[in-house]
């Protein structure tokens, strides 16, 4: 942490990183949870991902009424002001990570008995343990002003997108197969989706440390590798996934035209 004059600054400062590493340890185990209830069908341990969310939210009040009681007293200037920014968007972030984790612990009280794949539930445990490193790797940047870190875990989003994308064709592919797949995949496609979406949420999270430490954006195009958005199924993406899937023209004939 930065050196201040004022002791009880640096408390307050130390208080919120703090918070934070409370706060990201939560939520990391929110997931664990989650991704533990859907491998074992495990409705209690569902339950408690839900319940837990609770303390997820009351800790971001925490910090928001923290960082806003600091701003008002020690009135910071520049990188002082950008630790209590970065607090704040991070426990956002955070935040957010909570709620995607309730939302996959809610899915699986809705399957009931549905049939289980277990190759797809395998691809989703993967999927998790990606994010999950993204996720402690990002907020060990946080602990240690660690750009270069903040920046690997920013450029492998893409590997999450890459994941959720292979992951999505397969889940199509089953529900095509047999009519009585389609309710298990698509709760499976809509828990792959918001893990997914807590990858972005590391990478948000990168994006902040940066912009502590340097004291700017990042301004360089986020990587991503992901065809399962609206955009991606709309009418150019599902023509593009249609060619992909399509085997060539014969050209054989006269000047190159099909025969």
């Amino acid at each position: 942490m930065i050196e201040h004059t004022v002791h009880a600054y640096d408390a307050d400062l130390a208080e919120l990183a703090g918070k934070i590493g409370e706060m990201g340890d939560l939520v990391k185990k929110q997931l664990v949870d989650a991704i533990g209830a859907l491998a074992h069908r495990n409705l209690p341990l569902a339950k408690s991902v839900i319940a837990t969310d609770d303390q997820v939210d009351a800790l971001q009040r925490f910090i928001e009424e923290k960082a806003i009681v600091t701003i008002a007293r020690r009135q910071p200037m520049a990188v002082d002001l950008r630790e209590i920014v970065g607090a704040l968007r991070i426990s956002n972030d955070l935040e957010r990570v909570g709620d995607l984790a309730e939302n996959i612990a809610k899915r699986i009280l809705l399957m009931n008995e549905e049939a289980r794949i277990n190759e797809v539930i395998l691809q989703i445990q993967r999927m998790v343990q990606l994010v999950l490193d993204q996720l402690a790797r990002v907020l060990q940047s946080y602990r240690r002003r660690d750009v270069t870190k903040a920046i690997a875990v920013w450029e492998r989003d893409q590997e999450v997108d890459a994941l959720n994308s292979s992951l999505f064709r397969e889940l199509l592919t089953y529900m095509m197969e047999k009519p009585s797949n389609i309710t298990f995949c698509t709760h499976l496609l809509f828990c792959a989706k918001n893990i997914e979406r807590i990858g972005d949420h590391a990478t948000n999270i990168a994006e902040t440390v940066y912009y502590i430490v340097q004291g700017q954006p990042l301004h360089s195009m986020r990587p991503k590798a992901d065809i399962t958005s609206i955009g991606a199924l709309g009418a150019g993406g599902a023509q593009a996934e249609a060619q992909r899937k399509s085997p060539p023209a014969d050209t054989s004939g006269p000047a190159g035209v099909a025969g």
